[in-house]
């Protein structure tokens, strides 16, 4: 049991580690947050239903989840080569992709909560 708290305490440390960097280094992923911020107040103060309401907060931690996972190979890509690849060129505009697709959804839902109060 002991090893499986100390593996759990070195993964929450590395999580941490991920975020803080991403937060200090990618201005992108801050911007996501303070959406996330707005939007979590709007959903939580405005009369959506619970669905909805559940639904927009869900895709916007996804959305955030998608601009790590973007973060991480942008940076894996960076890492093995700056010569251009179309290779991870492609990568790397599948994983921005990815994190356009998810604000869209999460969007979609506010489109639909919105429409919903009217």
């Amino acid at each position: 049991m002991k090893n499986f708290f100390t593996r759990l305490r070195d993964r929450t440390v590395w999580s941490w580690q991920g975020l803080a960097a991403t937060w200090r280094d990618e201005y992108s992923f801050r911007v996501w947050v303070w959406a996330n911020l707005i939007s979590a107040a709007l959903a939580l103060w405005l009369p959506l239903g619970d669905g909805v309401r559940v639904l927009i907060l869900v895709l916007g931690l996804l959305v955030l989840v998608a601009e790590l996972f973007n973060t991480a190979i942008e940076r894996a890509v960076d890492h093995t080569s700056t010569d251009h690849n179309e290779l991870a060129g492609q990568a790397k505009d599948a994983a921005s992709a990815a994190v356009a697709l998810t604000a869209f959804t999460a969007g979609v839902a506010w489109v639909v909560g919105l429409w919903g109060l009217f």
